[in-house]
């Protein structure tokens, strides 16, 4: 499909109520608190959306309607009382790896088809207190797994752009929904690029966090020590809004950061005259699809107008990314799903006969084959005989590509280049071959291992599909990231654009 019109020159108080999924985030909070419209209004008109359209894409696997108008009347209250917070009745989705209380969490897997969660995740808990709305719980990967969103238990989920194909992983569910809006905003995770691949797939901003800027508490682990959750919005600007409410300190999780939040939406106007933008030599050297290569140039150039100087980076070791972290995620994956034995709580297999039966069929049975080929992997490389050879290894070269990573933040403010080698591709294409499904996170896996802040934002679309740049900075500043965004966005109109029935 070809791209509609967009959005982005709609006046939001004379907008009719039947294209409130043309407003931004943003523009939604500032029509709420205008009261051109309820949050009841708002949720209902979304609601609808998904009756309608979730059944083609299938982003969504719980819908929590009654609980959603709830919450929006309760919204609209403290509206009319004033002094409510900036995010006050606008709806999102969650992706259904981040527990919720008393509402199905499944990682999109048969082993938690049956779960309900006990409690609330602190991304969904902080996002509740701000009063934000969840509409219900998006497809994903099953556990994260997956860089298509074709191996989720509740089967594939369909790129609004072309429904022949995926619309990126793990966190596909989650773009699909907001690229079809269907919801103005989701939470995902990215382990991988599992937020960043997706936007730029969907024609999304989406933004993996520093690693420890936002609490994991609660969320269902795949690879600890890459496990970041983060936000897939239309913009920039709602990015901002989003990661205010989410980032900072959590006790309940051992590798959240004590760091100042700084103020995300304050920073989004900073001028970018002087900026050193490095370009990520080995993302343009071999692989890339050539006229993906060209839109992210262009999209450069318009960096240089705003006054950036473009410097030639090279990081030596982040060819290395995609065996290391198939060897690190795998471990960390096999250790974080031993839990999931058929005892405690999820699935568990019918009539066994004894105590290892009922481990053996339960995570044969409750387990898809991609999950079970990351587990086997993982228990290889930690098995003795091999964790010097594999895991250790694999770890020693990621301190190399960290290292890599803060030599060239020494003299360069953010990097840039590809999101992904090429635009989406046919669902079903690369299904049965996973070292080509594993090359799709080429350009997004660097900064897992490295723990940086990285975002994805539109920049083209190639016959139709959408393609994305990403950026990437140091440590903490994904403040500069959004900045970064927010003047490009300001300057173009790719992210405005919508798949044409959905707008």
């Amino acid at each position: 499909m070809s791209p509609g019109p967009g959005p982005s020159n709609k006046d939001p108080s004379n907008i009719p109520m039947s294209e409130l999924h043309h407003l931004t985030l943003a523009q939604l909070a500032a029509g709420l608190r205008a009261r051109q419209f309820s949050s009841v209004e708002v949720t209902r008109h979304f609601l609808t959306r998904i009756e309608r359209l979730n059944p083609q894409l299938n982003a969504l696997i719980t819908v929590t309607g009654e609980r959603a108008l709830a919450a929006a009347q309760a919204a609209d209250r403290k509206l009319a009382s004033g002094g409510a917070p900036t995010l006050t009745g606008l709806p999102l989705v969650h992706k259904d790896i981040f527990c919720t209380d008393g509402v199905l969490t499944t990682c999109a897997s048969r082993m938690l088809s049956n779960f309900v969660a006990p409690y609330d995740a602190t991304v969904v808990e902080r996002l509740s207190q701000a009063g934000v709305i969840s509409l219900g719980k998006a497809n994903m990967d099953e556990f994260a797994m997956g860089s298509s969103n074709e191996t989720s238990y509740y089967g594939p989920v369909r790129n609004p752009w072309d429904l022949k194909k995926v619309p990126g992983g793990s966190s596909g569910g989650s773009a699909a929904a907001v690229a079809a809006r269907i919801a103005p905003a989701a939470t995902g995770t990215d382990t991988g690029g599992s937020i960043r691949q997706p936007a730029a797939l969907t024609s999304l901003t989406g933004l993996k966090p520093t690693y420890g800027r936002v609490s994991r508490f609660g969320i269902v682990a795949f690879a600890s020590s890459l496990d970041q959750a983060g936000t897939l919005t239309y913009t920039a600007e709602d990015a901002a809004l989003l990661m205010q409410a989410m980032a900072g300190f959590d006790p309940r999780d051992s590798t959240s950061v004590d760091e100042p939040v700084p103020d995300y939406s304050a920073a989004l106007h900073q001028p970018l005259a002087g900026l050193k933008i490095g370009l990520l030599r080995e993302f343009f050297e071999r692989g890339l699809d050539e006229a993906t290569a060209k839109l992210v140039r262009d999209a450069l150039k318009v960096y240089e107008s705003l006054g950036a100087k473009l410097i030639d980076v090279s990081l030596p070791n982040l060819p290395l990314s995609v065996p290391t972290y198939y060897v690190v995620a795998p471990a960390e994956c096999s250790s974080n799903l031993s839990r999931f034995d058929g005892v405690r709580f999820g699935y568990r297999c019918e009539n066994p006969v004894d105590l290892t039966d009922l481990y053996k069929r339960s995570r044969g049975e409750g387990f898809g084959a991609e999950v079970k080929r990351r587990i086997m992997t993982g228990t290889y490389v930690l098995s003795a005989g091999y964790y010097d050879a594999y895991y250790l290894r694999a770890q020693k070269v990621r301190r190399l590509i960290t290292d890599d990573f803060a030599r060239a933040f020494a003299g360069v403010d953010v990097l840039m280049g590809p999101t992904s080698p090429t635009p989406a591709f046919d669902i079903g294409a690369k299904v049965d071959d996973p070292i080509t499904m594993y090359l799709n996170d080429i350009y997004t896996i660097g900064a897992n291992l490295a723990g940086l802040p990285a975002m994805s934002i539109p920049c083209g679309f190639l016959g139709g599909l959408p393609v994305g740049l990403q950026i990437i900075g140091a440590h903490f500043a994904e403040a500069k990231l959004l900045n970064v965004a927010h003047a490009y966005q300001c300057e173009s109109e790719w992210h405005t654009r919508m798949p044409r029935g959905y707008e």
